[in-house]
């Protein structure tokens, strides 16, 4: 079948679809204590509060999911627009300073108003989209090749981290779980704390489908896109607004996960190719199938003891990094 054509496309979105479900139903019954499906579907129709596996089931089990899942999307999804927007295949919202940001903003509203939950989302989208354009005007004014980027990001990153390492110290008793919240993981997410985050990431994820053509215009480079008419500067702003609400949204109650921003876009590009208008529900479905993953694997490879699914997006996604930085040295960085 034809990587190109609408019934492959159409086959890949729907096994994807099944995998997502399939990750959800897993999610929801394996944790510490594994729970029949037969015996959620009748706790559930009972909605006895006073039930064990009812409680388990809606104030953990379905807010860590639902997490894992808009967390995912979100962020393979900013990658995606990133690495189209910039044309740089190793731009992602981890390495180009967009978490860094997010994670100051987030720390700063928890360590002076700690009572503010819905602040936080709001607070993560200024952080990362402070970062996002900082880089780009840096990368800017430098020759904004692809490698300047890349390392201007890494300067922002580090610039910020080291703020956000001395708020951390001047205010040890301000983020509770702040070694969770450095690496990233879902262990204590509610519902209250994600619903608002994900009115963000629901608005962001259809824009940017809606603007995906676009998107594969400005992939040819400025020239070829003023030239068909497009308002570069006005459409690539857009688009890095989209990027800070996506990965700000996803920070704000799981924090700095790496490398999803950059694994996922790549291999959604080898199963469906570089048109953005399958790439991003594809990278939305595969970001959402991968999250959900590492954090099985979070819960269970040390059980009874789990450790923060960043780790284990950082052991997987290390490797990978180092993969597109030698196949860059070949002189294929964009692939």
């Amino acid at each position: 079948m034809n990587k190109n054509s609408k019934s492959y496309n159409v086959a890949v979105i729907a096994f994807l679809l099944v995998l997502l479900i399939i990750g959800v139903f897993m999610s929801i019954s394996i944790g510490s204590s594994k729970i029949a499906l037969s015996e959620i579907i009748r706790a559930m129709q009972q909605g006895d509060t006073s039930s064990k596996v009812y409680r388990i089931i809606s104030f953990v089990r379905i807010p860590r999911t639902l997490a894992a899942v808009l967390a995912g999307c979100a962020l393979s999804v900013s990658g995606a627009i990133l690495q189209s927007v910039l044309n740089n295949s190793l731009a992602s919202p981890s390495i180009i300073g967009v978490n860094s940001g997010a994670g100051l903003f987030s720390v700063l509203i928890a360590a002076f108003f700690p009572a503010s939950i819905y602040y936080t989302t709001i607070a993560a989208f200024i952080g990362a989209f402070v970062a996002v354009l900082l880089v780009y005007f840096i990368a800017k004014a430098t020759g904004a090749s692809r490698m300047a980027i890349v390392l201007s990001g890494v300067a922002v990153s580090s610039f910020i981290g080291a703020m956000t390492d001395t708020v951390l110290t001047l205010k040890p008793d301000a983020v509770m779980e702040r070694t969770a919240f450095l690496i990233g993981g879902f262990s204590g997410v509610t519902m209250n704390r994600l619903s608002f985050a994900a009115v963000f990431i629901v608005i962001a994820f259809f824009i940017a489908l809606i603007l995906s053509y676009d998107m594969n215009i400005l992939a040819l480079g400025d020239e070829s896109a003023k030239s068909l008419g497009l308002n570069v500067t006005k459409l690539r702003f857009i688009f890095l607004i989209l990027v800070a609400m996506l990965a700000g949204s996803a920070i704000s109650f799981a924090g700095l996960l790496g490398f999803v921003g950059l694994i996922i876009p790549h291999v959604s590009r080898i199963l469906v190719g570089y048109d953005n208008r399958i790439l991003i529900p594809v990278s939305a479905l595969l970001g959402s199938i991968f999250t959900l993953l590492c954090d099985l694997l979070a819960r269970v490879v040390f059980a009874p003891f789990e450790i923060p699914v960043g780790i284990i997006m950082s052991f997987l996604g290390g490797p990978f990094f180092i993969y597109l930085l030698i196949k860059g040295r070949r002189g294929q960085l964009y692939d």
